[in-house]
């Protein structure tokens, strides 16, 4: 059941994953190529899932929400571009692929990540315009877009990426390195869900629920990764494990010790799935995807 659900909505995001790119030029085309090449690169695709599941839970069809989804996948994949760079985590291997800047060079890279970025709003806001005669849906759709902003940047996912950066080769408190993650991954996590439940206009209860859930995988899901850095093989991660201890970043493993990583990613899982079970069958989604992304370490 987990897998069907899941792959129903993959295939939906990545069936319209282009359509909402803008128009450009032929002079441009280099731009238009790169950032194909990693848009199109695969993916688990979990950010606009669980936004569109998350719009589903709360009542929105999810060709609505569709808009918001893609927008998300946008960020997302401007931010793994930049992460790439030589000035960043300097990887060259990404999804099995050579990465972005490795094809395209470094200037097209970031001016791809740009793009990616400005266009993900562009989307959001062309979505708004047909609302103008809904106030309602308007105001919902207003509330997401957001959210959205407010995972990708300086209270979020960016403000985490300058942590992440700032702590390499330094000792960290536990207090500093649940900050890095908190932000470097599960913020955006977590406006996705939140974003998927205004786009539905759920009710304070099932936004609520959503967020707690959204909080406690987020955090799990960047632990899993850390683990994965030690544990995972290159092919089955497409990029090369080992990464973090070489740049000495501060990551749970390195902070809280392996096994107690793995204890504190069990009680995450357990937490999200205990806050999604009340609802029953409307809710085995997602936990089965909490199940699913702590079970990447077995």
């Amino acid at each position: 059941m987990f897998n069907k659900e899941y792959e129903r909505y993959k295939e939906f995001i990545e069936s319209h994953l282009l359509d909402f790119l803008p128009e450009i030029d032929r002079q441009s085309e280099t731009l238009y190529e790169s950032i194909k090449y990693s848009l199109t690169s695969g993916g688990k695709r979990i950010r606009p899932i669980l936004l569109l599941a998350a719009s589903e839970f709360c009542g929105c069809d999810i060709n609505s929400s569709l808009p918001y989804a893609a927008a998300v996948e946008y960020i997302h994949t401007y931010s793994l571009i930049h992460d790439d760079l030589p000035c960043m985590d300097d990887d060259e291997m990404r999804r099995g692929r050579p990465t972005n800047h490795m094809v395209f060079g470094q200037n097209i890279s970031i001016l791809a990540g740009d793009g990616l970025l400005s266009a993900a709003f562009e989307i959001m806001i062309k979505d708004m315009l047909l609302y103008f005669d809904d106030p309602l849906k308007l105001k919902c759709r207003v509330r997401a877009s957001y959210e959205i902003a407010k995972g990708a940047g300086c209270r979020g996912m960016v403000a985490g990426q300058v942590a992440d950066i700032e702590s390499q080769g330094r000792k960290c408190a536990k207090e500093y390195i649940e900050y890095i993650h908190l932000n470097k991954t599960a913020a955006l996590i977590v406006s996705c869900i939140r974003a998927g439940a205004y786009l539905g206009c759920g009710d304070k209860d099932r936004l609520k629920a959503l967020t707690d859930y959204g909080e406690a995988i987020g955090l799990g899901f960047q632990i899993s990764d850390d683990l994965l850095d030690i544990y995972g093989d290159t092919e089955t991660m497409g990029k090369c494990s080992g990464q973090d201890d070489a740049r000495s970043k501060c990551t749970f493993p390195m902070v809280y010790g392996v096994e107690e990583s793995k204890h504190k990613l069990k009680s995450l899982t357990d937490k999200a799935t205990d806050i999604m079970e009340p609802f029953y069958d409307e809710g085995e989604f997602f936990t089965a995807v909490a199940k699913h992304l702590a079970l990447r370490n077995k």
